[in-house]
C-alpha cells in the first residue's frame, strides 16, 4: 500500500514593493487558480483538476478531494522589495502529475495578473519539480512510545460529529487515513484495502498525552459567488502516546495532503516530532 506524491516548486520576482496578508496566502492563491484554470484549460481537464466527484466514499469527505495542495503559508505576512524572489509549494497527488503544465499555464497568467495586496504584477521566473516520494501504508515495525503533532496552519478535525478543540486520537487517524484512501481511489491504485472499522477501534488506545493549542480564526470570501466563508481552526501541538506502528505512516502521508478541512488552501498542514521531545519544565498542557 502506497501513495506517490510529486511535489512542484514556482519560484517568483517581485515587480514592485509586494505584500501578503497574514493569514491568506494559499487561500489567495488556490482561488485565482481556480478563476484561471477554467478560463485556460479545456472544461474536462478544468473538472478533473479542481471539481472532481466522488460517487462514494468515507463519510468524512462529502466531496471528492482535489489531487492537489498549496503550500504557501511562508508567505503568510510575508513582504517584499522590487526585485527579490520568492517561492510556493504544490503537491500533486499520483496520477495528477501529468497536470504539471496545467499549474504552471495557470500560474504564469497570475504571475501576469498580480499577486498579494493590490494585484502586484510578478515574474514566474521558473517551475521545478522536486524529488517525488512513495509513501508506505504498511504498520512500521517498530515507532516510538509517543509523537509530537505540530498544527502548522489552522486545522479543523470533526469526532463524533462535533469540531474537536484538541481532536482525540482516533478522530485524527479517521480523518487522516479517508483522505489517502480516496486520494489513491481517485489518483492511485484505489482504496485502501484494510479494516477501516477495526483501524479506528485500535486508534481509541492511543491517548492524548498534553496539548497546547489556540483557535485560529480566518474568513475567505470567493470571487465567483462574492460569499464568505468561515475557514477556522486550531494550531499548536499535541503529544499522542501508545502503540504507535500502525498508524504513523498515515500522519507520515498527512504531512504531505494535509488533514482535516480546507486542505486544499494549506489548511491543516501538520509536522511530526519522533520521538514527541520531553516537555519544557514549567510547561502546563492546556486542553480546549
Amino acid at each position: 500500500m502506497t501513495l506517490d506524491v510529486h511535489p512542484v516548486r514556482f519560484h517568483f520576482v517581485a515587480h514592485a514593493p509586494l505584500r501578503f496578508e497574514p493569514g491568506k496566502a494559499s487561500n489567495t492563491i488556490r482561488g485565482a487558480f481556480g478563476s484561471i484554470l477554467r478560463r485556460v484549460s479545456p472544461p474536462e481537464d478544468y473538472r478533473r483538476i479542481f471539481e472532481p466527484r466522488l460517487e462514494s466514499g468515507p463519510s468524512g469527505l462529502a466531496d471528492a478531494p482535489r489531487p492537489f495542495v498549496i503550500r504557501a503559508a511562508s508567505l503568510d505576512g510575508a513582504q517584499f522589495a522590487a526585485g527579490e524572489s520568492f517561492h510556493f509549494d504544490v503537491h500533486l497527488f499520483g496520477t495528477a502529475v501529468r497536470w504539471t503544465p496545467h499549474f504552471t499555464a495557470v500560474f504564469r497568467e497570475l504571475a501576469r495578473e498580480g499577486l498579494g495586496l493590490g494585484r502586484v504584477p510578478v515574474i514566474l521566473a521558473s517551475v521545478a519539480p522536486m524529488p517525488g516520494h512513495t509513501l508506505s501504508l504498511a504498520a512500521c515495525p517498530s515507532a516510538p512510545p509517543s509523537i509530537l503533532v505540530r498544527f502548522l496552519t489552522p486545522t479543523e478535525i470533526k469526532s463524533e460529529g462535533r469540531t474537536a478543540g484538541v481532536p482525540p486520537f482516533h478522530a485524527l487517524i479517521a480523518r487522516a487515513r479517508d483522505r489517502v484512501s480516496t486520494l489513491r481511489e481517485l489518483y492511485g491504485e484505489g482504496a485502501l484495502p484494510i479494516d477501516f472499522r477495526g483501524l479506528a477501534q485500535r486508534a481509541r488506545a492511543v491517548s492524548t498525552a498534553r496539548a497546547s493549542v489556540r483557535h485560529e480564526g480566518v474568513e475567505r470570501t470567493s470571487t465567483r459567488t462574492g460569499q464568505t466563508h468561515p475557514l477556522a481552526g486550531f494550531t499548536g501541538e499535541i503529544e499522542y502516546a501508545g502503540d504507535l506502528r500502525e498508524f504513523l505512516p498515515y500522519l507520515r502521508a498527512a504531512e504531505w495532503t494535509g488533514i482535516g478541512r480546507h486542505t486544499v488552501w494549506g489548511h491543516g498542514q501538520i509536522d511530526l516530532i519522533c520521538p514527541a521531545p520531553s516537555p519544557k519544565a514549567g510547561l502546563n498542557a492546556r486542553l480546549e
